[in-house]
């Protein structure tokens, strides 16, 4: 019961292989840069596959742009920035683009006002699972698992939902490292395949950090599952120096995963994601809370699972 990162379909139900459909949207980038925005939402739309259990080297991608008027030379700017971004990014990630549409034109007049819609692009990563009954969901499984956050978090809060609700746009966009990511992908896709059975998986859940940080994948991943997390935000590995908590857990840095790892296979997990940034910041409970420490071991958050779950719901309880 919380919000997933990618739908599971098996086409054919006399066979065991899925298709897996995720997407990647965040036009609040693009107020800052169009160029890291596509890069963001393609990285974003392909992590929600992983987070499933597609198999990163089946993955293709369609976009979908709906921009303004490009008449007008500041928006065919931004336009070509992020098809440059779709460019530069398929190609390093491997991920060819097989199809698309486009939207142009979106503007209208108020009175005598002039508004041209916000530049969005929408990414849709689809992919193949050969045994779909491998797939796996967001929510907390089981208590003393321990919780790794895979990726490294950078003071990248720029058009962030920690920003917004703030009133602050910022200038720092998240970024997108293609070759880290892509070595992140293919690693955690490999070791999200191993195992048959529940009790022989070596990933339980898996959940991406993006709108909000890693504070709201925590939360997801709780209320979704019943379960509490204690976590330590002084383990998060760092692309940079940061000294407020508050970034490290709202920053929307790219190429990040939450994963709940089988107990029974901590060290076979680490030694499969060698070479990758990630680290082991705490583990699942049965106390039906969020606890998370600071940078200095500080207390920052306690908050019951189920009053975040009402938060979470709130806006749609009409």
């Amino acid at each position: 019961d919380g919000p997933s990162d990618a739908a599971v379909v098996r086409p054919l139900l006399d066979k065991k292989e899925g298709v897996v459909i995720a997407n990647g949207i965040n036009p609040s980038y693009g107020d800052i840069s169009p160029y890291w925005m596509a890069a963001s939402v393609i990285d974003e739309a392909i992590r929600n596959a992983i987070c499933v259990g597609v198999d990163f080297e089946k993955l293709a991608l369609l976009d979908n742009f709906s921009w303004g008027n490009p008449q007008d030379a500041q928006i065919l700017g931004q336009l070509v920035k992020a098809c440059q971004a779709c460019f530069d990014f398929s190609t390093a990630f491997g991920t060819p683009f097989i199809s698309g549409k486009d939207s142009l034109y979106n503007e209208f007049h108020s009175g005598k006002v002039h508004v041209s819609i916000p530049g969005t692009l929408l990414i849709s990563a689809v992919g193949i699972m050969d045994d779909c009954f491998k797939r796996v969901s967001m929510d907390l499984k089981e208590a003393a698992n321990p919780i790794y956050v895979v990726g490294e978090t950078f003071a990248e809060l720029g058009g962030s939902q920690f920003f917004a609700m703030n009133g602050f746009v910022g200038n720092s966009v998240p970024k997108v490292n293609a070759k880290t990511a892509k070595k992140t992908f293919y690693s955690l896709s490999k070791v999200m395949q191993v195992g048959k059975e529940n009790s022989s998986r070596i990933v339980r859940a898996c959940h991406d950090a993006s709108d909000g940080g890693l504070g709201v994948a925590f939360a997801e991943m709780a209320f979704a599952g019943g379960l509490g997390l204690e976590i330590d935000l002084s383990k998060v590995v760092l692309g940079e120096k940061i000294q407020r908590a508050d970034f490290v857990l709202f920053s929307e840095s790219n190429s990040r995963f939450v994963v709940e790892v089988n107990k029974k296979f901590e060290k076979k997990f680490e030694k499969m994601l060698f070479g990758v940034p990630f680290a082991r910041v705490g583990q699942v409970t049965q106390t039906g809370r969020l606890v998370v420490k600071g940078l200095a071991g500080n207390l920052i958050v306690n908050e019951g699972v189920f009053s975040l779950k009402e938060s979470w719901q709130k806006t749609l309880k009409w």
